[in-house]
């Protein structure tokens, strides 16, 4: 059985396989109310069909103000954690498990998504004023208000609810965005963080938000319930975040109670040059995992099934998050298995696609 194919348990959560679809944001909540619609019921209803074994749905705020753009979904209320409730039964109905990222965009939120426009949107264009660690603003964007200390503890409090919306929708999983230079990025980051109170300064101060939040989110989740963490391992820029401070958080991160580190890299400042190439963030998460005793994921341009199962086979990490293949091929898993001559349940009318037959 080729490894991409084990089941892997994750407190008392088990998934079916090592296929993971990458949170990716869909900016399609058209009516801007941050309700998840029939957009985000096909686009993950369909990757579930396609034999994924864990999706993780797409950045959603945890409050109005934490959107990327007003098109982002949300999950700071009630009719919001019903809609994605929804969506949650259709993917378990297809086999499939669901987490849900909980999101705060901070600096780079209050933006125009790629088709509607260019850079931040104005309040008066129905835009919102962004928060930060800092008042810097991230390259030709507004700039951001700074946080007050009892700001950042509302935004914790935020999370915490969030995540307990999360629960009654049904989600398998909850993720917490620390990466591609969002506000929990904003704080860990010595590029965007320049605080001179608790939340700044020392690697201690400039995770303790993050450690806030987990803290937060882990006690009202239930027990047998997994908790995961995205951190961009590296910032791509001298005296920013690196691998090491991603280490020693993801430490304390998994000591804390979080299962899984979820790796990625990059966002927190323009005009870096990102060694962009097949499995280029492999190794960012390989130097975390063998650091952790938690297992970790990998993401970015693993493409093809042959690469991925080579990278699990490696010990790099325990799971494989596929991104914009998956975009490409909903049914990628479904192809990784015929390919790597894997006998995996077909929906029954797609059976008569498999092409070769075995």
């Amino acid at each position: 059985m080729p490894k991409l194919f084990e089941p892997i348990k994750l407190r008392e959560l088990e998934v079916k396989n090592r296929i993971w679809i990458s949170p990716m944001c869909q900016y399609s909540a058209e009516n801007k109310d941050g309700m998840p619609g029939t957009w985000q019921q096909v686009h993950l209803g369909s990757r579930a069909i396609g034999g994924a074994g864990l999706i993780l749905v797409e950045a959603s705020g945890v409050a109005p103000e934490g959107r990327i753009t007003p098109w982002c979904t949300g999950i700071w209320n009630d009719e919001q954690a019903a809609a994605w409730k929804t969506i949650v039964d259709i993917c378990h109905s297809h086999g499939s498990k669901v987490a849900m990222q909980l999101a705060h965009a901070g600096r780079k939120a209050s933006v125009h998504r790629e088709w509607s426009g260019v850079g931040s949107i104005p309040i008066s264009e129905g835009g919102w004023q962004s928060v930060s660690a800092t008042d810097v603003a991230f390259g030709d964007y507004a700039a951001p208000r700074r946080l007050t200390v009892a700001e950042i503890k509302d935004l914790v409090e935020a999370f915490a609810k969030a995540a307990t919306r999360s629960v009654s929708a049904g989600f398998d999983a909850v993720e917490i965005h620390g990466a591609h230079g969002y506000l929990i990025h904003q704080f860990l980051s010595p590029l965007s963080n320049d605080r001179d109170d608790e939340y700044g300064g020392s690697l201690e101060n400039r995770a303790r938000l993050l450690m806030e939040v987990i803290a937060a989110v882990r006690n009202v989740i239930p027990e047998t319930m997994p908790l995961f963490l995205r951190l961009s391992a590296t910032d791509y820029a001298p005296g920013g975040w690196d691998p090491d401070q991603t280490a020693e958080v993801s430490g304390w991160a998994t000591d804390a109670g979080v299962d899984l580190i979820d790796v990625s890299s990059g966002g927190i400042i323009t005009g870096v040059k990102i060694p962009s190439g097949p499995g280029y963030q492999v190794p960012l998460a390989k130097h975390v995992s063998e650091r952790i005793k938690k297992p970790v994921s990998a993401v970015g341009q693993i493409t093809e099934a042959k690469q991925a199962e080579e990278i699990l086979q490696s010990g790099a990490v325990d799971v494989i998050l596929i991104g914009r293949a998956s975009l490409r091929d909903p049914y990628w898993p479904l192809r990784a298995a015929h390919e790597l001559g894997v006998d995996v349940a077909w929906p029954k009318q797609y059976e008569r696609g498999i092409w070769p037959k075995r």
